[in-house]
C-alpha cells in the first residue's frame, strides 16, 4: 500500500520547525505540515521568501499557524541566536527537520566561522542547532529528521581534513556532508538511547528531486554535472512535492524505526513512493561516527552533555 499525505495524523498543537523552508523541499514539505494543522517555523536566511512562503502557505491553508524565523546556516552566531530566540519562549519542539543546504559548489567558499560551505552549512550547523535545542525537543519527545541523499553512497569523512583545505572537489565535499547527516542521526539515536534524551532520530532523502539545488550550487554555470542532471530529468527525477514525501514520512509516521533512513523505492531510489530507503556500510560505521561526533562537538563549541 502506497503511503500519501493522507496518511499524516492530525498535527494540531505540534510545533514543527523545517531549515531552508522558504522554496523547494522545505517549503513544500512545511506546506502540507501547515495543512495538518502544525505550527509550523519558516527557519531561513531570506526574509522577503519567509515572507512569500507564509503568503503562499496562507493562501492554501487561510488558518495556517506558520511564521518565519531567520536562521543563516552560514553562521554559528545566528544559529545560536535562532535557539536562544526558542529557548527564551520554553515551546517544547514537536519535530525538527533539518533540510537546509547547499549543493557542489565549483569552488572552495567557506562559512562565517571559516568552515567550507557545505559541510558547515549542511552538517555542522544542524548538529550545532541539534544541540542548542536538545532542551525543548528532549520535554517533547521530538522527531529529528535529517536530510541525506543518494549521494551518499559514494560518501567517505575525510577525518583528517573534514573541511577541505586541500585537494578541494565539488562533488566528494558534498557526498562527506550528506553522509555526515545520516551518521548524525543514526548516532543521535544511539546517544539518545543512551542518556535518556526521548529523541526519535531518522534520516530521509528525496531521491532526484526537482529543485533549484543544482543550479544553485554551480550559480548558474553549465557544469558537467548541471548539464547531465538535466538529461537525466525527464527519466529518472520527480517533483519536489513527491520528493518531501519521505521527508514527510520520516517526520511523521507514528511509529518509524529509530536510526532509520526513508526515501523513494523506485529505481536506485531516485523517484517513486515513499519507503524504507538503504543505509550504505560506511554510514553505520559506529566508530567514524564517535570521532565525526566528538571533532563536531569542537568545530562548532556545542556539546550534547
Amino acid at each position: 500500500m502506497t503511503w500519501t499525505t493522507n496518511d499524516i495524523p492530525d498535527l494540531s498543537g505540534r510545533l514543527a520547525i523545517v531549515t531552508g523552508a522558504t522554496g523547494g523541499l522545505g517549503l513544500e514539505t512545511a506546506i502540507v505540515l501547515a495543512g495538518k494543522g502544525a505550527e509550523v517555523v519558516l527557519a531561513a536566511r531570506n526574509p522577503d521568501k519567509g515572507a512569500e512562503a507564509e503568503r503562499l502557505i496562507r493562501s492554501r491553508h487561510p488558518n495556517a499557524a506558520v511564521r518565519f524565523d531567520l536562521l543563516d546556516l552560514a553562521s554559528l552566531a545566528s544559529v545560536q541566536a535562532f535557539a536562544e530566540r526558542h529557548l527564551a519562549t520554553g515551546l517544547p519542539i514537536d519535530i525538527l527537520i533539518d533540510n537546509a543546504g547547499v549543493m557542489a559548489l565549483p569552488t572552495r567558499q567557506t562559512t562565517v566561522d571559516g568552515f567550507e560551505m557545505q559541510f558547515g552549512t549542511n552538517y555542522l550547523s544542524h548538529f550545532a542547532l541539534v544541540g542548542r535545542l536538545l532542551p525543548l525537543m528532549t520535554a517533547a519527545k521530538a522527531r529529528v529528521v535529517q536530510l541525506s541523499s543518494v549521494a551518499h553512497r559514494s560518501g567517505h569523512i575525510r577525518l583528517d581534513d573534514l573541511n577541505y583545505q586541500t585537494h578541494y572537489s565539488p562533488w566528494p565535499v558534498y557526498q562527506q556532508s550528506k553522509l555526515a547527516m545520516l551518521m548524525f542521526a543514526v548516532e543521535l539515536q544511539r546517544r539518545s538511547d543512551a542518556h535518556g534524551w526521548r529523541l526519535t532520530s531518522v534520516a530521509a532523502h528525496p531521491g532526484f528531486a526537482r529543485t533549484d539545488l543544482i543550479a544553485n550550487g554551480h550559480a548558474g554555470k553549465p557544469s558537467l554535472f548541471a548539464r547531465g542532471a538535466r538529461l537525466l530529468e525527464a527519466v529518472l527525477s520527480h517533483s519536489a512535492a513527491d520528493g518531501a514525501l519521505p521527508i514527510l514520512m520520516a517526520a511523521t509516521l507514528p511509529n518509524p524505526t529509530p536510526g532509520g533512513y526513508y526515501g523513494p523505492t523506485g529505481f536506485q531510489e531516485m523517484k517513486g513512493p515513499p519507503g524504507v530507503a538503504v543505509i550504505k556500510r560506511q554510514a553505520k560505521d559506529a566508530d567514524v561516527a564517535r570521532r565525526l561526533w566528538s571533532e563536531s562537538e569542537r568545530l562548532t563549541g556545542v556539546t550534547y552533555g
